[in-house]
């Protein structure tokens, strides 16, 4: 069965997931991660993408951006992808893939979702049970989005920016909102949504993406179509 065509619709923010190949460790070492980082600044802005948030996990990526064009988010993975496995192939002198087949996404609404999704990636230490705040994870965006820290990756999304009028409201605020804990509902809804490649958000915005894109962009009914007879 062929792929489904990836859902990505210039200026419309996207989750993206990029796991090791079978689960297998994608950084070994600070270095690593300091790579990793430094090379998706640098691709970030050459390809036309605004990276909003991040965590580094030991085997996979989330990213949360916006693509200037449809093709933005997908040449940055691909260079991206490419420049740090030479450089771990290289580091570690080892041969071979080290990412599990294509990345995964999803369309994020803004309203409501963006932020809740943003709070997703940023706790996802805590619920691995590495930290139990995010703040105490250093590969991710939270100390700059919660606490201050300078990053000159992060662009801060045009909602994070309309929480408060100065840097330490909008830092105030955020850090509020992870007050309270995703719901197992939410959490389920994000997993499928970028598992699945479809449009996260509610379903005006599911029905106005699948007509841009002349398809359907959200899950279909499990099971047998009812027999009109």
């Amino acid at each position: 069965m062929p792929r489904r065509p990836r859902i990505v619709v210039s200026n419309i923010s996207l989750h993206i997931i990029q796991r090791g190949n079978n689960k297998q460790a994608c950084f070994f070492a600070d270095d690593d991660y300091l790579s990793y980082l430094q090379w998706l600044k640098e691709y970030a802005l050459t390809s036309g993408c605004l990276i909003h948030a991040y965590v580094l996990m030991t085997n996979h990526v989330h990213l949360l951006m916006t693509p200037k064009s449809s093709s933005s988010a997908g040449d940055l993975l691909k260079r991206l992808g490419q420049r740090y496995v030479q450089y771990i192939n290289r580091t570690y002198r080892r041969t071979g893939t080290l990412w599990e087949g294509r990345y995964r996404s999803c369309l994020v609404q803004e309203e409501k979702y963006l932020l809740t999704c943003q709070r997703y990636i940023e706790l996802n230490p805590v619920r691995a049970g590495i930290v139990e705040h995010p703040g105490e994870f250093r590969w991710s965006s939270y100390r700059h989005n919660g606490q201050g820290e300078m990053s000159d990756l992060i662009t801060p999304h045009i909602l994070y920016q309309s929480l408060g009028e100065t840097n330490d409201q909008k830092q105030s605020i955020y850090r509020e909102l992870f007050g309270y804990g995703l719901g197992p509902d939410e959490i389920d809804q994000i997993r499928k949504a970028t598992n699945g490649n479809f449009a996260l958000g509610a379903k005006g915005f599911q029905d106005e993406i699948s007509r841009m894109i002349g398809r359907r962009a959200f899950p279909g009914k499990s099971g047998r179509p009812k027999s009109k007879n």
